[in-house]
């Protein structure tokens, strides 16, 4: 009785070991290793447990996004060069998902598990296409606002090429900023720095411009107000000179105004008596 109680434990611990899982957000393929059934399942195992047997293997295939960077840390870093035929590293990443209805297709082409898919096919994948569309621009363009329309192109390059393979592209980024050889650099500084010296001194002469036309209106306003000033000047004595003349008796009237009660006391030609002394004879 303890012998088969003991056998049945043995059975029972086998078959516990041959079970396997496939967890929430994934989806397994099994694979026959050996007999006529040799390849693979067709069948996609959804989450859950499942008998694997020796003359089995599982794989995994996360339906939900996954992350792998390609950096200089990990000596996976990237290098293409540009049209100019200069060299530039770049530490790249991509995030993607397994598409749960073509899981089988994915591993009957790759027969991989998804890291392994991701860090050789898809890093290859992305690599030929930076090669490719790197190649289109130059050095100045990468460094500068280039780059955007670069990773974008490399993007769907990838994309073009993993749809039908049951893989869902979801990003390809930069990690960070390419590098570029420190020639390149000093000389784009450089130049970034001429560039910038220009202006300034275009934007000094612009205000010296605007300063010395400031001055030239103000100039201008001044001898303009002083003319104006001027023809009201004369105007006015125009006017008074004409008011003078058709109305004689206001001089006398002003005379009599400022008179201090002395008689002048000079005479002739020169003189102009205040009042009309041939009367007071």
């Amino acid at each position: 009785m303890k012998r088969l109680l003991a056998i049945l434990a043995l059975v029972a611990a086998l078959g516990l070991a041959g079970c396997s899982k496939v967890p929430a957000g994934n989806v397994g393929v099994k694979f026959y290793l050996l007999g006529t059934s040799k390849g693979i399942d067709t069948e996609e195992l959804r989450p859950g447990r499942y008998y694997i047997g020796m003359n089995e293997e599982l794989y995994l295939f996360p339906t939900f996004t996954q992350t792998h960077t390609w950096n200089k840390e990990n000596g996976e870093f990237i290098q293409f060069q540009t049209v100019d035929g200069l060299t530039v590293d770049a530490d790249l990443g991509i995030s993607f998902s397994a598409d749960p209805k073509k899981v089988t297709a994915l591993f009957q082409k790759y027969r991989r598990g998804i890291d392994e898919i991701a860090d050789v096919y898809l890093r290859n994948m992305v690599r030929d296409a930076l090669v490719e569309e790197g190649s289109k621009l130059s050095i100045e363009a990468v460094y500068g606002s280039g780059k955007t329309a670069l990773i974008e192109a490399v993007q769907k390059h990838v994309r073009d090429q993993v749809d039908d393979l049951g893989i869902r592209l979801e990003k390809v980024y930069w990690v960070g900023a390419p590098r570029f050889p420190q020639a390149v650099i000093n000389s784009i500084n450089a130049k970034v720095q001429a560039t910038q010296t220009a202006l300034l001194r275009e934007n000094e002469v612009q205000s010296a411009k605007a300063e010395a036309q400031k001055k030239i209106e103000a100039a201008r306003g001044d001898a303009e107000s002083v003319r104006l000033r001027a023809e009201a000047e004369a105007k006015a004595i125009e006017m008074q000179g004409q008011a003078l003349r058709n109305n004689p008796s206001v001089l006398e009237l002003r005379a009599i105004e400022k008179w201090q009660g002395q008689v002048p006391t000079v005479t002739g030609s020169g003189a102009v008596p205040f009042i009309n002394l041939q009367g007071a004879k």
